[in-house]
């Protein structure tokens, strides 16, 4: 495998990853605007898409494969409870 094929398969990666913690944060930020009216946007972001994909990873090495719906449910739940930490917490 080549350095282009590498990147491209890491692209695939982490691609669902980056589009669900920026979907994540968007909605976040748009449902509840009063909680999040201190995060920068950038903030909720980087927060969302880490741990999108720390699970992805965790994923992978727990099941052998990228693609499993048990990953997907447990991003789903990681990045709500990331999320919903980052709103009950003042920032200081």
């Amino acid at each position: 495998m080549g350095a282009f094929d590498l990147l491209w398969h890491l692209v695939g990666l982490f691609a669902l990853p980056v589009l669900f913690g920026a979907l994540a944060a968007g909605g976040a930020r748009l449902i509840w605007r009063r909680r999040f009216a201190q995060r920068p946007w950038a903030q909720l972001l980087l927060v969302a898409c880490g741990a999108a994909a720390v699970v992805t990873l965790v994923g992978l090495i727990a099941f052998g494969r990228d693609g499993r719906m048990a990953t997907y449910l447990l991003m789903v739940g990681v990045v709500a409870a990331v999320l919903g930490g980052l709103g009950r917490r003042p920032r200081t």
